[in-house]
C-alpha cells in the first residue's frame, strides 16, 4: 500500500502547552449566552454525511486521535501492574507492523497522556520516565467532587508532589444548577493556584447541567478562573459526552479567545470508544476551531477502550481484515 505522509498529515506535532491566565469575573457573557438545542443537534448531526475522510487520509487522522488520547484507567480494581501495562501501551500505541505499513517507522507516536487516579501517579511517573508522555491525575473528590475543599486542594498539592503535569478537577455541580457564579470561579480559581506549574483540566460533568445554557456558562466561568483546559465528564454520568455538548463548549472556547486572547484546550471524554466516533469529533473541532485545536496540546479525548478500535481500523486499512480486540489489548 501506500504509505501515509507524516510531513503531510502533520504526524509528530509535539507543540508547548499554552497556560490560560484567567480574568475576573464578568458576569456579562454568562448571562447573555444562549444556546438553541435544537440547531445544535442538526448542526452536529450532519457530520457523519458531510465530513467523511477515506484510505490514507483517513488513516492520518486516526494517527493523530491516537496522538490526542488520554489513556485512562479509573476502576476500583486498579492495580500497579495495570498501570504499568497501560504505561507501556501509551509508549508504543501501535504495533510496530502496523506503524511500519502506514510509513511512519521511526517515528515517535505515543498518546497524549496517561490518566490515572492519585494512587498510582508516581508509578505511571516511574513507567513513562524517559517517555516525555506526561502523567495527568484526576483530583479534587473525582468524580462528585464533594469532599471538603481543604481536601482537595491537598490532593492537588500531592499528585503535583507525585509528578503529574496535569490535574483534572471536577467542580461543584451545585454551583452551577443555583447560578453561583461567583462559588463556582472561586472554587476553580484556588484550584488552579494549588496545581502550581501543573496544567489544570477542569471537569463539568455535562450530564449533571440539565441545559446546554448552563454547560456554556459554566465553560465560561471554568475559563475566567483560569482553566487551561475544560473537560466534558468525568465518565461516571449517567449521560457523559456528546457532540452538541461539544459544540456548545467549543464555541464558548472559540469567544473566550476572541475576548480575551487566551487559549484553551477541549477533552471530551466517557463513551467515546470508537474510530468513527473519533472522526465526527475531529472534523468538529476542525470546523469550529481550526486545525490548531488538532493537536494534543490544546485537544484530549478521555478514554480507554478507543484506542483499541483505532488501531483494529488501522489494521484494516493495511491487511483488509479486521481484527479481533483481544489482538490489541489495553493491559
Amino acid at each position: 500500500m501506500e504509505g501515509v505522509s507524516a510531513s503531510s498529515h502533520g504526524i509528530g506535532t509535539n507543540l508547548p502547552q499554552p497556560s490560560n491566565p484567567g480574568i475576573g469575573l464578568t458576569l456579562d457573557p454568562v448571562d447573555s449566552v444562549r444556546v438553541n438545542l435544537s440547531a445544535a443537534e442538526r448542526r452536529t448531526s450532519a457530520l457523519a454525511g458531510r465530513r467523511t475522510v477515506k484510505k490514507d487520509w483517513q488513516a492520518a487522522w486516526l494517527v493523530r486521535a491516537i496522538q490526542c488520547i488520554d489513556l485512562t484507567t479509573l476502576n476500583g480494581d486498579d492495580t500497579a501492574g495495570r498501570v504499568r501495562r497501560l504505561c507501556a501501551k501509551a509508549r508504543q500505541p501501535l504495533r510496530p507492523d502496523l506503524q511500519k505499513a502506514l510509513g511512519l517507522s521511526g517515528r515517535s507516536i505515543t498518546t497524549g497522556a496517561v490518566c490515572v487516579y492519585h494512587r498510582f501517579v508516581a508509578t505511571a511517573v516511574e513507567a513513562l520516565d524517559g517517555s516525555g508522555i506526561p502523567v495527568a491525575a484526576v483530583s479534587t473528590g473525582f468524580p462528585t467532587g464533594l469532599s471538603p475543599l481543604s481536601t482537595r486542594l491537598k490532593e492537588i498539592e500531592a499528585s503535583v508532589a507525585d509528578g503529574a503535569r496535569e490535574i483534572d478537577i471536577v467542580i461543584t455541580r451545585e454551583h452551577v444548577l443555583t447560578g453561583n457564579w461567583q462559588a463556582l470561579y472561586d472554587e476553580v480559581k484556588t484550584c488552579k493556584q494549588a496545581c502550581g506549574p501543573a496544567h489544570m483540566k477542569t471537569i463539568l460533568a455535562t450530564g449533571d447541567l440539565q441545559t446546554l445554557r448552563n454547560v456554556a456558562r459554566a465553560s465560561w466561568v471554568a475559563m475566567m478562573a483560569g482553566s487551561d483546559f475544560i473537560k466534558t465528564s468525568t465518565g461516571k454520568e449517567g449521560i457523559n459526552a456528546t457532540l452538541p455538548v461539544t459544540l456548545t463548549m467549543i464555541r464558548a472556547i472559540r469567544d473566550y479567545r476572541e475576548m480575551t486572547g487566551h487559549v484553551v484546550g477541549y477533552k471530551p471524554a466517557g463513551g467515546i470508544s470508537t474510530a468513527k466516533d473519533a472522526l465526527a469529533y475531529l472534523a468538529l473541532i476542525k470546523e469550529e476551531l481550526g486545525n490548531d485545536w488538532l493537536q494534543p496540546n490544546l485537544f484530549r479525548f478521555g478514554a480507554s477502550s478507543l484506542l483499541a478500535d483505532i488501531e483494529r481500523q488501522l489494521e484494516h486499512h493495511v491487511t483488509g481484515r479486521y481484527a479481533a480486540f483481544s489482538h490489541h489489548a489495553m493491559a
